[in-house]
């Protein structure tokens, strides 16, 4: 039997957007000046090495903390915890004002995809409901990306790692998105560019998958 499905869930990194990864290097150098800028400003006068240990930048470290398990530190937690006995008492709000200096920074080498805005057009005015699972390593990153190409309208919801805890290929990151739109699994549709995460974690719940291998 044959079930329509009613909810398309997208990837965002290398899906509905692509980055030069040539430049990434370059980026996340300009991207934790902006953090310390913030944090300098606030008080905190630890060296940034002092704090990280080998790895050169916050980001850095996050991807190393991170490794490949599904568990989801989140650079919020993760550099709230890295400063805990360097700047105590420092408030969420500088943390929060760092760490989106920091994401303004790396926003700059994620490109919209061409097709993207279309097929999302496309797609809503053909009446199914729409979704986002990302493994973002911050919540607010991934609307503000949504938001700065004017895609964020077609999104009825839009589900983070950093916000959920758990990453893709975890089934409970996307029985969390089959909930919100209370739907079964074979209602729904992912798409995605990563064979482990996107593909085979939506469709080891039953979930129909598109994969998009383009780059």
């Amino acid at each position: 039997m044959i079930t329509a499905v009613q909810v398309v869930l997208f990837d965002l990194g290398n899906t509905l957007f692509f980055d030069n990864a040539a430049a990434w290097p370059r980026t996340y150098a300009r991207a934790e000046a902006a953090l310390w800028r913030v944090l300098h400003r606030a008080g905190v006068r630890v060296a940034p090495s002092k704090v990280y240990g080998r790895p050169t930048t916050l980001l850095g470290h996050y991807y190393e903390l991170r490794g490949s398990g599904i568990l989801e530190p989140g650079t919020f937690e993760v550099l709230r915890n890295l400063l805990l006995s360097h700047a105590p008492g420092l408030p969420d709000e500088i943390i929060t004002r760092a760490l989106r200096a920091m994401y303004g920074v790396t926003q700059t080498n994620w490109k919209v995809e061409r097709a993207a805005g279309r097929t999302l057009r496309v797609l809503q005015g053909r009446g199914f409901r729409i979704g986002a699972i990302s493994n973002g390593s911050d919540d607010w990153n991934a609307h503000e990306l949504l938001n700065k190409a004017r895609l964020r309208r077609y999104f009825e919801m839009v589900l983070t790692s950093a916000a959920h805890g758990r990453r893709k290929p975890d089934a409970s990151i996307f029985q969390s998105a089959l909930a919100h739109f209370q739907v079964d699994p074979q209602r729904a549709v992912m798409i995605g560019d990563n064979l482990q995460a996107d593909i085979l974690g939506a469709s080891a719940l039953g979930m129909h998958t598109i994969w998009i291998t383009k780059r």
